[in-house]
């Protein structure tokens, strides 16, 4: 039953909604590995008071481990949006997170010690189903990937502990396996993302309790433009070269086919065509030839010499604000798409992104920019025309779907 319900509600899910997925199926491996040990504590003939120390010690690490993964877990959904994606702080959360550590310390001491075992393993199991909740609401949905695989590699040590206290051989090889995978996967996550691990536990990223940098303002600020497809596919149509960032937005359409025949319409016109792909949200694997995608690094050495950065559902990887000392999200890799000679944002709203903060990118000075009516958009640099006047008409128009 369990492998019906499985298979019927991944089979429900979009490929975008895998994180989520992810996230919800960590919960319940979590609660599992944590009843394993409540019904191996109920179920001692002798009673709790007869364990060894090693026993009590794998129990109550069971039962944490798995509590706070369970409703952490569920939290770190906030990527559906049921939760909002910004940091929730409130006045003491760290206190109350160390009131309830302290307070699994003690259970996990009684445990051991054998001195009211069955009050104590309760304690660590409440505290941590608290915790779980104290622990993810902090912490920015720009982050939470990091923290899904996080959680995920705790789910491995929580089934890892139930097969101890089972003495299940496989139990213990396929938590230790993705506990330790989790592990190293959650270690590289936070590293692209230039961000230590305990940056991220501690929260509050993209809160906007941080010194804010400045703003652009009065002569040297400019409107957003807007423009229609056709107006957008002029640009392209007579650049030399086009560097594509995807974001999540784009999954989130389903538009990576549409997004790929123009480029292989570019291409045919003999435009250079290139995916700059991010470390973490990289979002067109599968969909375009390696040889066409950059990494980070190269992607940034190729914007300054770029004529048209398209980018299409990406927001906080192209946010400029992340190289300005101050920023809340200050430090973190982006791509350079400022960079290129002219920017096109497809966006499907001009809302924040999940760090919750201002892209300047979109409201930066550049030439043309400062037109709050559509109007047809100028190249900057003069070089002769690739094509005919007609040629736009090729590409055009670019359809997204929502």
């Amino acid at each position: 039953m369990g492998g019906v319900a499985g298979f019927a509600a991944a089979r429900r899910f979009n490929m975008t909604d895998m994180p989520q997925l992810v996230s919800l199926f960590n919960a319940v491996g979590g609660c599992a590995a944590a009843l394993v040990a409540i019904v191996d504590a109920q179920q001692r003939p002798a009673g709790l008071g007869a364990i060894s120390g090693g026993t009590g010690f794998v129990q109550v690490a069971d039962i944490s481990i798995g509590a706070l993964t369970f409703t952490g877990s569920l939290v770190a959904a906030k990527l559906e949006g049921l939760v909002p994606g910004r940091p929730v702080v409130f006045r003491g959360a760290r206190g109350v997170n160390l009131v309830l550590a302290v307070a699994v310390l003690a259970a996990a001491l009684l445990t051991i010690a054998g001195t009211s075992p069955g009050w104590a393993l309760a304690i660590a199991g409440l505290a941590t189903t608290v915790l779980g909740v104290t622990f993810v609401l902090p912490i920015g949905g720009a982050d939470i990937p990091v923290v899904v695989s996080l959680l995920n590699g705790c789910t491995g040590m929580a089934v890892a502990m139930a097969g101890l206290l089972l003495s299940n051989t496989v139990l213990i090889t396929a938590g230790a396996l993705v506990g330790a995978s989790g592990t190293i996967l959650t270690a590289l996550m936070a590293k692209a993302m230039n961000r230590s691990l305990g940056n991220i536990i501690a929260g509050g990223f993209g809160s906007g309790d941080q010194t804010a940098p400045p703003s652009v303002t009065g002569a040297d600020s400019c409107a957003v433009q807007s423009v229609t497809a056709d107006d957008v596919a002029l640009q392209p149509a007579y650049a030399g070269s086009v560097i594509v960032v995807p974001g999540y937005g784009l999954a989130a359409a389903r538009a990576q086919s549409e997004l790929v025949d123009l480029a292989d319409t570019l291409i045919a016109r003999g435009i250079t065509v290139s995916y700059a792909i991010h470390p973490v949200a990289g979002r067109m694997s599968g969909h375009v030839p390696y040889e066409q995608m950059l990494d980070r690094d190269a992607a940034n050495r190729a914007f300054g010499h770029t004529d048209v950065a398209l980018v299409v559902g990406a927001n906080d990887v192209v946010n400029p604000a992340a190289r300005t000392p101050g920023s809340a999200v200050y430090g973190m890799p982006i791509l350079d798409a400022h960079r290129a000679g002219t920017v096109i944002v497809v966006k499907r709203s001009m809302g924040h992104g999940y760090a919750d903060i201002d892209n300047p990118l979109c409201t930066a000075p550049r030439p043309g920019c400062c037109s709050t009516t559509p109007s047809p958009p100028s190249t900057t640099s003069p070089r002769p025309p690739r094509h005919s006047s007609a040629d736009h008409e090729l590409i055009s128009p670019l359809r997204i779907r929502r």
